[in-house]
């Protein structure tokens, strides 16, 4: 009987913890399984619908990710930021060096979750991956594909979906890029960043806001010419 006068603060504590779960800014740790039995650990930002999976660079990891990852959940999407395998908890499966298999695992715990609409962001490495994902996904897995200084892969003209490329106009890569551009299939697009940053490197430079505006409204808007 003396617990019943603190039930009312019992229920308002539950309450508050479920508004914080909810919340679109708050990352919650996920785990699943890979094709080749390896496991991404990841971050799940938002409750919407279409999703986005953020694929990160060589020296980065899912939670280099958080700033952007809010801004889109914000925005109504559900994203899901991932550990690629060797970094965090990730572990590789029977093919240790198959990035990509970790970018698909992950738009298909997506669609397990009833996303029907998945687009993939990926950066340096992470976009060399995600490219790679998107030429060995079925058709219509991945529906837009933005590809931040994506590292050098091959065969861009495989490349499937709505494209966006992004890099700056003076970094290394810029001439690879455009090569890659080039090659690749319409509908797609680029766009030229000013600096000489690279990839998630731009988010630390006074070109953040405009790459963040750039990737969003390619995420919410149609297919590009």
């Amino acid at each position: 009987m003396k617990l019943i006068p603190f039930l009312p603060r019992i229920l308002l504590f539950g309450w508050c913890l479920t508004l914080h779960a909810q919340e679109p800014g708050v990352g919650r740790a996920v785990s699943f399984k890979t094709a080749d039995a390896g496991t991404v650990h990841a971050l799940l930002y938002g409750r919407g619908e279409p999703a986005v999976v953020l694929a990160h660079g060589a020296v980065f990891n899912k939670e280099s990710w958080e700033r952007p990852a809010k801004r889109l959940a914000t925005r109504g999407f559900l994203v899901l930021a991932l550990d690629f395998r060797g970094y965090g908890r990730s572990v590789a499966g029977s093919k240790p060096a198959a990035l990509h298999e970790d970018i698909l695992s992950a738009v298909r715990y997506l669609r397990d979750k009833g996303s029907t609409e998945i687009a993939v962001v990926g950066a340096s490495m992470g976009g060399s991956a995600a490219a790679r994902a998107v030429i060995e996904a079925g058709e219509g897995e991945i529906a837009k594909l933005v590809l931040l200084s994506p590292a050098r892969f091959r065969h861009p003209e495989k490349l499937k979906g709505d494209l966006l490329f992004i890099t700056s106009k003076e970094e290394p890569l810029v001439d690879q890029i455009r090569t890659a551009y080039e090659k690749a299939p319409a509908p797609k697009r680029l766009e030229l960043i000013e600096g000489r940053a690279h990839a998630q490197h731009i988010f630390k430079t006074d070109q953040s806001e405009r790459l963040s505006v750039v990737i969003e409204r390619f995420l919410d808007g149609p297919a590009t010419d």
